[in-house]
């Protein structure tokens, strides 16, 4: 596991990478003393955990666990304040250190750290063999769920476009939702749904998929900021 280590006390973190250093297969990548930097370094690099301190200046560790909703990353918060406690683990995180926290205390939170990541690793390799069958001409396909870039409603129809062509199927939109969302898709329109790491550009009003402008309809816009991180 690659971790990084964010908490505005030296000693904290000193304690953190001494303990991390007893557990072969976790290395601390980086440290540091502000939410800040640590978030602009994850915009950049893949990490799998974060020891992640609460009470910062500039930013708290909540602010930024809020701004990483969309990035895979499994989250332990070490604090000296019980009152987080509740608020935290609300966002999903792994596990609460309460400092000062035992060796035996650590290795337990990393190790439930450990098995969130392995379960997100078998999650997605099952996801990415997800297929659906569309009709093209008179012949059935097998359409994986990767090559989607977007869906978009037409009457009694809804349209899969890939980067080469479009498939249609007979359907409703809500049931290519259902089948869509687990897969980093996100509706933005009552017409549209798309896949979030097909995005080239935003812009005033949608997106930009493949050269094609697809609506952002208002109801949607805070739902896609936040996924895409956007201040």
């Amino acid at each position: 596991m690659k971790a990084l280590i964010v908490d505005d006390n030296e000693i904290a973190r000193t304690t953190l990478a001494h303990l991390a250093k007893q557990i072969p297969n976790l290395f601390i990548v980086n440290e540091y003393s502000n939410a800040i930097e640590a978030y602009q370094h994850l915009q950049n690099n893949q990490v799998d955990l974060l020891f992640l301190d609460i009470e910062m200046p500039e930013m708290t560790g909540i602010e930024l666990t809020r701004n990483l909703v969309s990035k895979d990353i499994v989250i332990i918060f070490t604090s000296s304040k019980k009152e987080y406690a509740l608020e935290a683990f609300e966002l999903n995180i792994a596990d609460y250190l309460l400092k000062p926290f035992t060796p035996a205390r650590f290795l337990q939170a990393v190790s439930k750290a450990q098995i969130i990541l392995d379960s997100k690793k078998e999650h997605v390799q099952f996801e990415k063999e997800e297929f659906i069958f569309v009709r093209d001409s008179n012949i059935t396909r097998r359409l994986s769920i990767d090559d989607i870039f977007y869906a978009e409603a037409m009457g009694d129809y809804v349209k899969f476009y890939t980067s080469e062509k479009m498939f249609a199927i007979h359907g409703t939109m809500k049931a290519a939702e259902e089948r869509l969302l687990k897969n980093n898709f996100i509706r933005v329109h009552r017409s549209y749904i798309i896949a979030l790491g097909k995005i080239d550009t935003m812009q005033d009003g949608g997106v930009v998929i493949n050269g094609k402008f697809i609506p952002v309809a208002d109801a949607y816009r805070k739902t896609l900021n936040t996924r895409m991180n956007v201040f």
